[in-house]
């Protein structure tokens, strides 16, 4: 990346402040972009789902992971919690959703109680067949009987059975489909999802039209099992060596050394810890924002650096400390330094927009980190609240806020406990509206992919590294980031 001759800048920018400028360009479609990443953490498309409480599950790990990304689940969750959470990701179909399901004699209060947790807003009634699988939500798969949704529900007493609901009329869809096929056939039949059936009749997944195209669009991130991936975090405190072993043997397929100050010696004590294990994935570590800090962390044995200190959407840093950077200019000083010392770079925080995804990566960063964006989908661990005027939300909360921190030490003592929570550099609690048009966290995947493949195309760069490499940055006024922004009314309104 370099910067437009007429725009150098000694100042720090944020993403608001640059723009990448329109080149010749050879790329004929926006999908002949390759979006897979090089830094071994197995992504085919560059976003990886913030180590946060209130965003990474594994509902979140799975779906992200389907579509090429990668989650990693937070610290703060029990270790042997976070080893089952792996343990079900891998045991999710690479291809087909995994679907939401009860049996005939359920109540109408219980699938409601299931239906915000998927993006397909749909129970598939199952009857026991002999052995069964357990889905997500602990019900078993057997086979389709009916399936219930929203407007089932509708006006109907919560304790309602579902077969008293259900639409048994059911259209199934073999496991060996195809995408195309799939559509196809959930087109001609006017329906919007259909279960996925093995050739016994058993319950395999499901599959919806959207779905179907989108796993033509999408390549999921898998190991070499072809089982998804998922990553997990662990912290600098307490028995770091001991809970990364129990992370690695139960598969993570990245190692997330997390802390907000992640240049101090206690992150490069636990770096040495981690390493005396031997790991066989990559291991990241942070947070920075300078090239010392990334030098640092790298000699440790950190093989990923994640860049951020303060731009997050839950993080009150800058306001209590003072401390941090903005991230624009951490991002492209700390990437240059880790590709000297061939490491590689996550830009974790800041990201409110494609655009910002898009700039991360021009900056040098292999895969950007979004956190807040996504807790307000139907992935994401919260349950669903509504506001006065019923729109829905869930509430997220920072990882350095009170909050956390009282999560974190709740076993600890009561007096250092209560100390603790004097200090606190995040929000406790935000309301994360879930958008009408893009409820799921698929529907703000498809929205980064499109503007990072757009990007790419109008550089004239067909994979990730030449975008880097071709990538001219711009400066811009405020009175520039608003003219390029969308007028949702007239202006003269």
């Amino acid at each position: 990346m370099r910067f437009a001759t007429h725009h150098q800048s000694n100042q720090d920018l944020t993403f608001d402040d640059v723009f990448v400028v329109p080149r010749r360009s050879a790329v004929e479609s926006r999908l002949d972009v390759d979006l897979t990443t090089v830094d071994g953490s197995g992504t085919t498309i560059p976003v990886v789902v913030a180590n946060m409480t209130a965003v990474a599950g594994r509902r979140m790990a799975e779906t992200v992971a389907r579509r090429g990304g990668l989650a990693v689940i937070p610290q703060d969750i029990p270790v042997d919690v976070v080893a089952d959470v792996i343990s079900w990701v891998k045991d999710r179909h690479a291809v087909f959703e995994t679907p939401i399901t009860l049996h005939p004699h359920d109540t109408v209060g219980d699938a409601l109680n299931l239906l915000p947790k998927r993006s397909h807003e749909a129970v598939i009634v199952v009857e026991h067949v002999g052995a069964t699988a357990t889905d997500a939500d602990g019900a078993s798969y057997g086979r389709p009987v009916g399936v219930v949704t929203p407007a089932d529900c509708d006006g109907v007493d919560r304790f309602t059975q579902l077969h008293q609901v259900m639409t048994t009329d059911l259209l199934t869809v073999r496991a060996t489909v195809g995408a195309r096929d799939a559509f196809r056939i959930l087109h001609d039949a006017r329906r919007r999802m259909a279960p996925v059936v093995a050739d016994d009749g058993r319950l395999v997944g499901l599959v919806s039209q959207k779905g179907a195209v989108r796993s033509a669009l999408y390549r999921p991130a898998v190991d070499a099992d072809g089982r998804l991936r998922v990553a997990a975090a662990t912290g600098i405190s307490g028995d770091v060596a001991g809970r990364a072993k129990t992370l690695l043997e139960a598969g993570a397929d990245v190692l997330v050394v997390d802390t907000a100050h992640g240049h101090q010696q206690r992150m490069l004590d636990a770096l040495g810890s981690v390493q005396g294990l031997g790991p066989h994935v990559p291991v990241a570590a942070g947070n920075v924002v300078t090239a010392e800090g990334v030098r640092d962390l790298s000699d440790a044995g950190a093989d990923i650096i994640k860049v951020g200190v303060g731009p997050g959407a839950m993080c009150t840093t800058r306001m209590m400390t003072g401390v941090g950077r903005p991230q624009f200019s951490s991002v492209v000083e700390c990437a240059a330094e880790a590709r000297r010392l061939q490491r590689h770079v996550w830009a974790d925080g800041g990201v409110r927009h494609p655009r910002d995804v898009a700039l991360s990566l021009a900056a040098g960063a292999t895969n950007v980190m979004v956190g807040s964006w996504f807790a307000g989908t139907h992935e994401s661990p919260g349950d669903v609240l509504f506001d006065r005027d019923g729109r829905p939300y869930k509430l997220s909360f920072g990882m350095a806020s009170a909050r956390a921190v009282q999560q974190r030490s709740a076993g600890g003592d009561a007096f250092d406990r209560a100390r603790k929570s004097l200090f606190e550099e995040g929000l406790s609690s935000s309301r994360m509206y879930l958008d009408d048009e893009q409820p799921g966290v698929e529907d703000r995947l498809d929205s980064i992919v499109a503007g990072v493949r757009s990007a790419c195309a109008y550089a004239g760069a067909s994979d990730l590294e030449t975008f880097h490499q071709q990538a001219v940055v711009g400066i811009q006024t405020l009175a520039g980031y608003t003219e390029g922004e969308g007028a949702r009314q007239s202006w003269d309104a």
